[in-house]
């Protein structure tokens, strides 16, 4: 069964028509839903998939507790290796969703490290990602970690500043950041 890592920023609070017609591709397809329980676009997706009366979710959750489970889909809770409740807590969840899955579907704020850190999970574990990249509300199929340049030129310098540590970890990247003038 194909198995679809959906995720995204938490400032994403509404899907648009373009990114339902997406999810309600996945429904047709009934692929296997993998699903973080964050605030945002990760309980948006939960809501519209609900109202779907979608079953075919499985939400994943840091530790023992969810923070949303809209449909009382079946879960799996992930133990971090640490019980702070900070990035590498909650990203624990993700790195298993991107292992796990068959492909990606990112609704990305052009902000959000933890969506970006999501894209480069999934493309290290040789995965394909649609992003929706909601500035300029278009989708971009990404099949290498060198297809997230060109959002990343589209992106405020400060932020892509701040996402060069996850950027430099990335095989062959550092060389065509120079040339796009991004590190």
């Amino acid at each position: 069964m194909t198995k679809v890592f959906i995720g995204g920023s938490r400032r994403i609070a509404k899907l648009n028509p373009a990114i339902k017609g997406r999810a309600d591709s996945i429904i047709q397809n009934n692929y296997l839903v993998l699903i973080g329980d964050a605030n945002g676009a990760d309980k948006s997706m939960q809501t519209y998939l609900a109202g779907k009366n979608y079953r075919n979710v499985l939400v994943f959750c840091a530790g023992n507790r969810c923070r949303n489970n809209v449909g009382s889909w079946e879960t799996r809770h992930i133990k971090p290796e640490r019980e702070t409740k900070d990035f590498s807590f909650y990203a624990a969840k993700d790195l298993e969703m991107a292992k796990e899955a068959d492909y990606g579907f990112m609704i990305w704020d052009a902000e959000s490290k933890g969506t970006l850190h999501n894209m480069l999970s999934l493309l290290r574990n040789q995965k394909k990602v649609l992003v929706y990249f909601s500035p300029e509300k278009i989708f971009f199929t990404l099949k290498g970690v060198d297809d997230l340049l060109p959002i990343l030129t589209k992106c405020d310098q400060k932020v892509v500043k701040l996402f060069e540590s996850e950027i430099k970890a990335s095989k062959g990247v550092t060389e065509k950041q120079q040339a796009l003038n991004l590190g």
